[in-house]
């Protein structure tokens, strides 16, 4: 068969295509946060698209609404907010800098730890402040 034929050409393209899928995969891999997301500091939490080891507590962003707004968890319980909207959310305590999960993308988690001191925490999206919550720590 000719190196010019339509059967060759056809399944060469196919084979570079490929190639250029998986490749295009294991750099994306590469770039992921292997430890799960932020965690140790309050004030920053680099965002990753992994729910945090062993559950923890979620917060979902929909419709700019927080889902749940109000929130209870445990003195120093991880929490996953995970942006399900068009557009970038924050979830940030409005007094003090009790926890800031900084910029998330749609479609992106971020990951930060509760305070350790038990009380009421108002927060908001720092873009949309009409989102408002209270995240209560007990």
């Amino acid at each position: 068969m000719p190196l010019s034929s339509p059967f060759r050409t056809g399944r060469t393209r196919f084979a570079v295509a490929a190639a250029a899928f998986f490749l295009s995969l294991t750099a994306l891999a590469g770039c992921s946060d292997s430890d799960g997301g932020g965690g140790g500091s309050s004030s920053s939490a680099p965002a990753t698209s992994r729910p945090p080891a062993g559950g923890g507590t979620k917060v979902s962003i929909k419709d700019f609404k927080f889902r749940p707004a109000d929130p209870t968890v445990a003195p120093g319980a991880r929490i996953t907010v995970t942006n399900d909207d068009t557009t970038t959310h924050t979830m940030t305590a409005t007094k003090g800098k009790a926890f800031d999960t900084g910029d998330i993308a749609p479609g992106k988690s971020a990951t930060f730890t509760a305070p350790s001191k038990a009380g009421a925490y108002p927060y908001d999206c720092t873009i949309h402040p009409f989102m408002t919550g209270t995240l209560t720590v007990k």
